[in-house]
């Protein structure tokens, strides 16, 4: 069985009330941006149902003539909606938005609006440990040296953007010398190109150098005795690099 978590109220009021019509043959549309649960959750309150795509028309008219029960995601891309006949059929369908809100109203006896994922802080904390799990395991990493606390975690799109975040995170914190290499390798033979690359591309070098001493030993003077350069060349390549 699908599994779901939140602590959410408005997402738990959502699952209570699917809960209480689950005897009934109503149709009802959950709505609300992309990656926020809104398949998991159809999924995991209707286990059996079959699940199409509102992607593919044919698809979905085939599947509601050969079940009673079924769930359509992005049902916003379904074409020819006034078409359909929800009638004595439980449809549950999935929207990124609500399009023509009298047809909805029409096709759809409840109408959910689920929040996004900036909305429900435990949900977060949630996915953020179950993700960091996953990516730990998936890149075969021993976490016992990375500061997993301290995660910047980016929720422009909700669910597909914090796992990305995870993934980004991890990777830059654990990878060694010959593996950057390996990734400035690739990235430069792609890219390089015109008449003064050296330059155009040494910042790639010069600039995490910089901002990495700045940021570890806070003092230009104590920076510059490290790197082996004059504190005045110095303040030119934080000039240059635009560095605050």
């Amino acid at each position: 069985m699908e599994t779901f978590f939140t602590k959410s109220d408005k997402i738990q009021n959502i699952i209570k009330s699917f809960n209480l019509t689950k005897t009934l043959f109503v149709s009802s549309v959950i709505i609300g941006e992309p990656h926020i649960g809104k398949k998991s959750l159809a999924k995991y309150l209707f286990p059996d149902a079959p699940i199409v795509s509102g992607e593919n028309q044919e698809k979905v008219v085939q599947a509601l003539e050969n079940h009673n029960e079924l769930i359509i995601s992005d049902f916003e891309k379904l074409t020819n909606q006034s078409n359909f006949d929800f009638s004595n059929k439980r449809v549950i369908a999935t929207a990124n938005y609500l399009g023509n809100s009298s047809l909805i109203d029409e096709l759809f006896g409840f109408i959910y609006n689920m929040p996004s994922l900036s909305e429900r802080p435990d949900d977060i904390e949630y996915l953020k440990n179950k993700f960091v799990q996953d990516a730990l395991c998936v890149l075969m990493m021993d976490n016992l040296n990375i500061d997993l606390k301290n995660i910047p975690l980016n929720l422009r799109k909700n669910s597909r953007s914090l796992k990305k975040s995870i993934y980004i995170y991890l990777m830059q914190h654990s990878m060694q010398s010959s593996e950057i290499e390996e990734v400035l390798y690739h990235f430069l033979l792609k890219n390089l190109d015109g008449i003064d690359g050296y330059r155009e591309y040494l910042s790639l070098y010069e600039k995490p150098l910089i901002q990495a001493g700045l940021k570890k030993f806070g003092s230009q003077l104590q920076l510059s005795q490290v790197l082996g350069i004059n504190r005045n060349t110095l303040r030119k390549k934080i000039h240059e690099h635009n560095i605050d």
